[in-house]
């Protein structure tokens, strides 16, 4: 085998490693899998038409951004979060994500505004939690995507994939408690939004952060049923 030959497999697999892993990180953030499940690499690698080489870059890729647990000789599993995990992550999300939004709040443009707007009337209307959870996903990561980062940006959304199935237990668990203060804080950081006043988003989202992470406190079951 010549060496051009050589960096061209390892070019294909790097690619179909890149595109299971996409696959994959998406269907762990929707639930397929959950928590402690172990991945089976010889179903990803028929899904996907390739040889077990690429599946096991992609199951590399996912272990860096904490998804995915590796056991040498052993095999992957969906990655779990205990409580107390859970609770750092979202401090470090209180402090790190409001400054995030910070730097994203000139660069926002009035028609992504408009669709955050959309977004939040959209989720106050919703009797769904998957496409609440959806909407709310897609709502605050729309708000941290204008500003270049080279880290803060990929810390805040590897924090959002990492807690995702627990957000989704504890938003099941307390969907029909009628608290409508989530919606109020989408229409907050909306108008601040508008308004270019990063001080009252960043104090907004704070705030919304904080009240998520005592709600997951108060439901430990949520971390003890995986």
């Amino acid at each position: 085998m010549t060496g051009e030959t050589s960096m061209m497999q390892a070019t294909t697999h790097g690619a179909t490693g890149a595109r299971i892993a996409a696959t994959l990180r998406e269907a762990i953030i929707a639930g397929e899998y959950r928590p402690g499940e172990r991945i089976r690499q010889d179903e990803l690698a028929e899904r996907h038409g390739a040889s077990r080489l690429p599946v096991r870059e992609a199951l590399r890729m996912l272990e860096s951004e904490g998804l995915v647990t590796l056991v040498a000789n052993t095999g992957a599993w969906v990655s779990k979060v205990n409580a107390e995990e859970c609770q750092e992550m979202y401090r470090i999300r209180e402090r790190l994500e409001p400054l995030l939004l910070r730097m994203n709040v000139p660069l926002l443009t009035d028609v992504e505004l408009d669709r955050l707007h959309a977004l939040a009337i959209a989720m106050e209307q919703s009797d769904d939690v998957e496409r609440f959870l959806r909407l709310d996903r897609e709502f605050h990561l729309s708000c941290l995507t204008s500003a270049t980062t080279s880290v803060l940006g990929d810390l805040v959304h590897s924090l959002w994939n990492r807690t995702q199935h627990y957000r989704r237990a504890a938003t099941r668990l307390f969907w029909s408690h009628g608290d409508q203060s989530i919606h109020f804080d989408h229409h907050l950081i909306v108008n601040a939004l508008r308004q270019r006043d990063a001080d009252e988003a960043e104090q907004v989202l704070t705030r919304h952060i904080r009240r998520s992470r005592i709600e997951l406190a108060q439901h430990p079951e949520v971390f003890d049923a995986d």
